[in-house]
This record gives C-alpha cells, sequence and structure tokens, in this order.
C-alpha cells in the first residue's frame, strides 16, 4: 500500500475529562488543522492564487494537485511540479503550495469561481451552487463489478489502515481499492474533501489517472462534491459506511457513478447504477 508521511497532523492540548463523576486534568492528542493557500503557475508566469482551504497538515502537494484536477482548473498531464514557500520567509512554508504547470494558467478561471473553501465543506464555500457544476464527462456503464462480499469488508481494511485515528478519533479517510478489495492508497484529513483531493493528487503524481477500475471508500457522510470530485478523476464506484445527500445521488446517477451508502456490519444501500455490484446471488 502507497502511504506518504504525515507531516505536524496532530497537536496536543490541555483538558478536563470527567468521568462517572471524577475530573483529571491532562493532555490529549488533537487533530492539527491550519490553512493551506494553493496556488498555480505556468512557465515563466507569477503564481495565481487559487484557494484557501483548511486542512490537516501532511501530503501538501497532493492535496493542492488534487483539488487543481478535481475542480477541473487543471489536466493531469499539465504538472511539472509543486513547491513549497520559501523557508527564508515563512516560519511554515508548506502552507502555501504552488503547482507549477507545463502551460499557462488561465487566472480568469479563478476570478469567476471564487473559491473559498473549509476543511469540513468544500461546497459550502463557493459562491453559488452554478459555479460548482464542474465539466466531468459521465462513466461509461459496465466494469468494474464487485462482490457484496468484497464491499462489507472495505469499512473494516480502511479503518484498520488509518494511520492517525486511534490518536485523535478525528480525521476523516479516503481509500482507493482494487475490486478485489486490495488497499491502493489512502489519505486522511480533518476534512473529508481534503483526503479526497490528497488521494486523487496522489494518483495524478503517479499519472494514474482515470482511475477507471478502482472504488473510493470515505469515511462519513457522502455530498455532492465527493461523487464529483471522484468523477473527474474517472471513479466508477464509491462507497461509505454513512449516508449520501440527494444531491449526492443525483450527481451519481448523472455522472455514472455507483452510490453505496450504509456500508457497516452486513448491509449497504445502493443508490445509483447497481449493475457494478454483483446481486445475482441475492435476487433468487
Amino acid at each position: 500500500m502507497e502511504r506518504s508521511g504525515l507531516i505536524r497532523h496532530l497537536a496536543s492540548a490541555r483538558i478536563v475529562a470527567v468521568s462517572g463523576g471524577e475530573l483529571e486534568i491532562r493532555a490529549d492528542v488533537v487533530v492539527a488543522e491550519e490553512p493551506l493557500e494553493i496556488r498555480a503557475a505556468g512557465p515563466e508566469q507569477e503564481p495565481v492564487a487559487i484557494a484557501i482551504t483548511m486542512r490537516t497538515p501532511g501530503d501538501e502537494d497532493e492535496l493542492a494537485i488534487g483539488f487543481l484536477r478535481t475542480e477541473g482548473l487543471i489536466d493531469g498531464r499539465d504538472v511539472v511540479k509543486a513547491e513549497a514557500g520559501d523557508p527564508a520567509r515563512m516560519s511554515a512554508p508548506d502552507d502555501t503550495i504552488t503547482v507549477r504547470l507545463n502551460r499557462p494558467f488561465d487566472a480568469s478561471t479563478v476570478a469567476e469561481r471564487h473559491f473559498v473553501a473549509t476543511a469540513s465543506c468544500g461546497i459550502c464555500g463557493k459562491a453559488s451552487i452554478d459555479e460548482v457544476a464542474v465539466r466531468a464527462d459521465p462513466i461509461p456503464p459496465g466494469v468494474p463489478v464487485v462482490s457484496p462480499a468484497v464491499l462489507l469488508a472495505l469499512p473494516d481494511r480502511l479503518r484498520t489502515a488509518q494511520s492517525a485515528f486511534e490518536s485523535t478519533g478525528g480525521l476523516h479517510a479516503a481509500g482507493l481499492f482494487t475490486p478485489a478489495g486490495e488497499l491502493i492508497a489512502l489519505r486522511e484529513d480533518v476534512g473529508r474533501h481534503n483526503a479526497l483531493d490528497k488521494l486523487v493528487g496522489s494518483q495524478v503524481i503517479a499519472r494514474r489517472l482515470p482511475l477507471n477500475d478502482r472504488i473510493l471508500v470515505v469515511s462519513g457522510r457522502v455530498s455532492f462534491e465527493i461523487v464529483q470530485k471522484a468523477a473527474v478523476a474517472g471513479i466508477p464506484i464509491v462507497a461509505a459506511v454513512s449516508a449520501p445527500s440527494s444531491l449526492a445521488i443525483d450527481a451519481a446517477e448523472r455522472l455514472g457513478v455507483t452510490l453505496v451508502g450504509f456500508l457497516r456490519g452486513e448491509r449497504f444501500n445502493i443508490y445509483s447504477h447497481d449493475a457494478r455490484v454483483d446481486l445475482g446471488a441475492l435476487r433468487g
């Protein structure tokens, strides 16, 4: 399994813990949250500020590249490299990432989109719902087809692979799996959409897009933006341990994505394009 190291992803806090009528003052481990400014620049071009997002420190290059790709601002083949800020001028240089491209970046696309993102919800920071409709071609029907047994095993595999959750209980995860249930890559963040951007960014860097033969599993609920970002990356199956929103279901139906929710224990619900789940033995 591919896994990059997390940097500054944990912090400590003084807490007053109350349990069973007893009180304890102690230090506790919490998830770190810091701002990241994402920039883009073409050859001989001054960096253009795209967005500031609150995120869990770590995998900054992947987050910046994944954000630009899933928001439809770049093609994965455009990326030359990602650079952190100047350490001589900044105490935390990885709080600014510039993605260098092999073609000019059109700054007008940023002015039109009004990007302001938060860790908890990328969509709520956009100026209007019209600006959220990133162009994503529908995923063709067909493969991969996954068995119910494989689907049911994925949440435990995702949970086992999370490195920081046991310490903090506060990180969302996005995991990429094969149809056989093999974990390919996993990323974590305080924001579920950031975790997905980091994951997609890792695959852009590895030149593996489109991800037409992969399954995405996310912790928590599924929003419209999770489905949209997955579709832009070419992911045909999105599964989550919690519920999807109505807008997420509509987007999945429109974009050709198989959407699975409430994937826990021995049950799950399929909300769109159920042909990618092998239900033959269950239909009777």
